[in-house]
């Protein structure tokens, strides 16, 4: 094949992809090419022929929209041919996508149910009367809540949970449908079905209601077009009407109650315009949907008369049931994580509580009265859970286990990657880690899929170097910082969650102000844009959150300028020089949650110590990462101040936090494994920085000590330095903490907390939190040996070099990145590493064998074969 492929555009959509007015378009090069010098393009935009030709470029990815924008519903197709010296590829073939309808051509009105004091899912109707001869026909909507449309009774579309998580304040996106097959002549049922979801429903640990509004509503507009080329447009408006449905209560978070046997309820008039809503947008994200279906891997009777449902794996999504029983059979299921001792469900691990106050219980809990009929199914669509298992329980009657379903529900992200080894403890933590991350990417990121299900910041900005190894998260992680840059305080202070649950943005409250702006968690908004550049070569991304993350730094610095811990003042009533670039004088977080640390036994200790380490430490990585993102678009004289700040930065670190022996004032694993993760320990030191790390492991018994921000970068930074075999011992140690350890007590996805079930078998906080998980991150760059070369972007160039060790024999694994499908597979027989690779076009490689040598191949497959050499252990 010589010609370019997999053309696509920064863009998310349903059935089709669906564009902005500016998409920006990438394709993969020809498998035997190198690069490009330039290239061609064809559209045909509502069948309109553009030709731009002979354009001198080295760019195949994230390119510029080259013709005027596009307007509302316009029809693109266009494919690419690229040059190299006097050398041109074939045409790609065709890529087709659609302009969304832009806001301003919107004309359907907003309509909201006429609602009582419950809060049911509302059915909305309308109809319109359609001629023969339909050619084509798009369905555009959207909602303040959680909807479903139908046309003619079906359900059009994929997409679950739409139109998703975002910060309503400022951000709503619409979905598009073809509906052209669900129409005909006559009159034609239009109908929406609408729910409290993230809008209005319950948000966070404490369940908040009402964060974005108090009123749901819906828009929908119907453009069908005729054979003689005319068109009609059918909206929302006066003369829809309302009742609530046979949904009787829908929460995204505690649960849906569906009464099949409720009688009809009367039907009103809707509420016109009785919501303001932001401008309506396009995302960039894939939807989420109903990706998987899991049988139960037992069902069992409880000594109460309850079913336990075990599906083998921890989750998130719904049961789908087919089974309710006679009419008037009242199911409840319950959904949880964990059982206790005495096989039943429990989710006390999951309660909260605020100081002084009362146990907020944790539910999710989904119910059903059954009319009866034989083709009757129950299936959850307007809330979602996190879950292992299910406890269903009925007055009489069996439960078939053929009857249950789970259905995984996620943002249908594309896998780009595969990991295998020959030890199948490793395996499994793989798959624990991904399927953790799985059950926390409900449409943004997540910290865990039950007890919060919050945008945490510091979560995303550790996981997302992983993250984009597992799966294509470039638009899903787009989306979900425009929430950031909505959610950015007016002093440049970024939330701790996104969407803001608290919307500190135009509420103020003294206590959640208080904890927010920390080191590790609002840094998010400079590092993770710049993990998607450097992965994607998404130089968007780094555009479109630049003001934010310059905002954030320039924040950040100013508290370090202004604001000392009293630690410091204690110690020098006037700031010594360097402690203007030492953030210590505001709230940090810290390393959260390292082994054995209980916050709660002495909170305002830990509220008030001294966590200047971390927040400095930080500051260097944001703004030595400023520095390089003005860089890259062009803004020398930012460049030129965020570099010389940065210095100043890591020298003050430096001061204040490292000895001349290469000791850190801290003295903690975390500390050593962030200074040398950030390159702040000069080049001479750092040797003995390691050592002092290894010192610190060997002391804990071969356990590591690090906490949240740290654990990711545990692992490379051992094996870097020199000490695999650490590494690995780490790895593969078993008892508490660890992640084997995890395994051991039958976790399937990774815990929030170090001891997450004790050996009594007793479960403490979030069993799906996926922070931890990012070790898996090792096992591609370190076990297998596939990571992006230095400096390269967009895997231009990539390293083969396998970590050995003595435990593992064998290792392989793929990367489907922006230059095409990398695979990398080695093996130990008779003495001899064997190493094959495939390298796509657009890639260079570099395979390192342990022997110290060295082969650099170009597009094609390479086979190699060198004696083995073990690192001394």
């Amino acid at each position: 094949m010589s010609t370019p492929y997999d053309l696509r555009i920064a863009s998310g959509g349903d059935q089709f992809p669906v564009a902005g007015q500016r998409p920006s378009l990438s394709w993969k090069l020809p498998p035997a090419w190198i690069g490009q010098d330039g290239y061609d393009l064809q559209l045909r935009i509502d069948g309109s022929e553009h030709t731009v030709e002979r354009v001198a470029s080295a760019g195949h990815l994230f390119v510029d929209w080259p013709l005027p924008p596009l307007r509302s519903r316009q029809s693109v197709a266009w494919r690419v041919r690229v040059h190299r010296g006097g050398r041109v590829s074939d045409w790609s073939p065709w890529h087709a996508f659609e302009a969304g309808l832009l806001d301003r051509d919107w004309s359907a009105r907003w309509i909201s149910p006429h609602e009582e004091d419950a809060r049911p899912a509302y059915v909305l109707a309308g109809h319109v009367l359609l001629r023969e001869d339909i050619v084509e026909a798009r369905l555009y909507s959207t909602a303040l809540g959680v909807y479903e449309a139908f046309v003619n009774g079906t359900r059009v579309g994929t997409a679950e949970l739409a139109p998703g998580s975002t910060s309503y304040g400022d951000t709503l996106y619409a979905q598009a449908t073809d509906v052209t097959n669900l129409l005909h002549s006559g009159v034609n049922d239009l109908e929406i079905l609408l729910s409290d979801g993230w809008y209005r429903g319950s948000n966070g640990t404490w369940r908040q209601r009402d964060v974005w509004g108090t009123t749901t509503a819906a828009r929908l507009q119907l453009h069908v077009r005729h054979a003689d080329g005319t068109e009609v447009v059918a909206g929302t408006g006066s003369g829809w009407t309302s009742r609530p449905g046979n949904i009787v209560a829908a929460d995204l978070m505690n649960g849906q109650t569906t009464d099949y046997t409720a009688p009809p309820t009367a039907v009103r008039p809707v509420l016109v315009d009785a919501v303001t809503a932001p401008p309506i947008s396009w995302s960039p994200a894939p939807p989420v949907r109903r990706v998987e279906r899991r049988a139960p891997a037992s069902v069992t009777r409880h000594a109460d008369g309850a079913w336990i449902v075990d599906f083998g794996q921890n989750a998130s999504g719904w049961i789908t049931l087919t089974d309710l029983g006679p009419a008037g059979t009242r199911t409840v299921i319950d959904y949880g994580e964990h059982l206790d001792r005495a096989g039943d469900l429990t989710t006390a691990h999951l309660d909260s509580q605020k100081p002084g106050e009362p146990v907020i219980p944790f539910v999710q809990r989904d119910e059903v009265a059954s009319s009866g009929r034989p083709d009757e199914v129950f299936e959850p669509r307007h809330t979602v859970h996190g879950f292992r298992y299910a406890r269903v329980r009925r007055a009489g009657g069996d439960l078939d286990p053929a009857a249950v379903v789970m259905q995984v529900v996620h943002t249908d992200l594309r896998p780009t990657a595969t990991f295998a080894c020959s030890d199948d403890d490793l395996n499994r933590l793989h798959e624990a880690a991904r399927w953790s991350f799985r059950g926390n990417a409900v449409d943004i990121p997540t910290d865990c899929p039950t007890r919060e299900r919050l945008g945490w910041t510091g979560d995303y900005q550790i996981f997302a170097p992983t993250a984009v190894r597992l799966y294509d998260v470039d638009g899903f992680s787009r989306k979900w910082l425009r929430s950031v840059r909505d959610d950015q305080l007016d002093d440049g202070r970024i939330v701790n969650s996104s969407p803001d649950s608290n919307r500190l943005k135009v509420h103020d409250d003294a206590t959640v102000s208080g904890i927010t702006g920390s080191a590790g968690w609002g840094d998010a908004v400079v590092l993770v844009p710049w993990v998607l550049y450097e992965t994607y070569g998404d130089t968007t991304a780094l555009a479109e959150n630049w003001p934010a993350m310059r905002r954030w730094v320039e924040w950040a610095l100013g508290t370090a300028r202004k604001a000392r811990h009293p630690s410091r003042i204690e110690r020098s009533a006037e700031p010594l020089p360097h402690e203007e670039f030492v953030w210590d004088g505001s709230f940090h977080w810290g390393e959260w949650l390292e082994p054995k640390q209980r916050i709660a036994d002495d909170p305002m200790a830990w509220y008030m110590a001294d966590k200047g380490e971390v927040g400095t430490a930080y500051l260097f990585r944001s703004v030595h990462t400023l520095a390089a993102i003005a860089d890259v678009l062009g803004y020398a004289e930012d460049a030129a101040r965020y570099h010389e700040t940065a210095e100043n930065v890591r020298r003050a670190w430096r001061i204040e936090f490292l000895d001349p022996r290469g000791r850190t004032t801290a003295g903690t694993q975390a500390s050593y494994v962030r200074a040398l993760a950030f390159d702040l320990v000069p080049e001479d030191l750092r040797e003995r920085a390691a050592r002092h790390l290894v010192g610190l492991i060997e002391a804990a018994d071969g356990h590591l000590g690090t906490g949240f921000l740290s654990t990711a970068d545990l692992l490379p930074v051992l094996a870097d330095a020199g000490f695999p075999d650490v590494a690995y011992a780490v790895l593969f140690q078993r008892s508490s903490p660890s992640w084997l350890g995890m395994l051991d007590r039958g976790a399937t996805t990774i815990w929030e907390d170090w001891d997450g079930v004790s050996e009594d078998g007793t479960a403490t906080a979030s069993l799906n939190h996926y922070s931890k998980g990012a070790v898996i991150r090792f096992l591609h760059t370190h076990t297998l040996g596939l990571r992006q070369a230095p400096g390269s972007v967009g895997w231009e160039s990539f390293v083969v070099a396998p970590v050995l060790s003595e435990a593992i024999t064998w290792a392989k694994g793929t990367f489907d990145g922006p230059q095409g499908l990398i695979a990398a597979e080695w093996s130990i027989k008779d003495g001899h590493l064997s190493i094959s690779v495939d390298v796509p076009g657009g890639s260079e490689a570099q395979i390192r064998f342990p022997d110290g040598s060295t082969v650099r191949t170009g597009p094609g497959r390479f086979q190699g074969r060198r004696p083995l050499c073990l690192p001394q252990t």
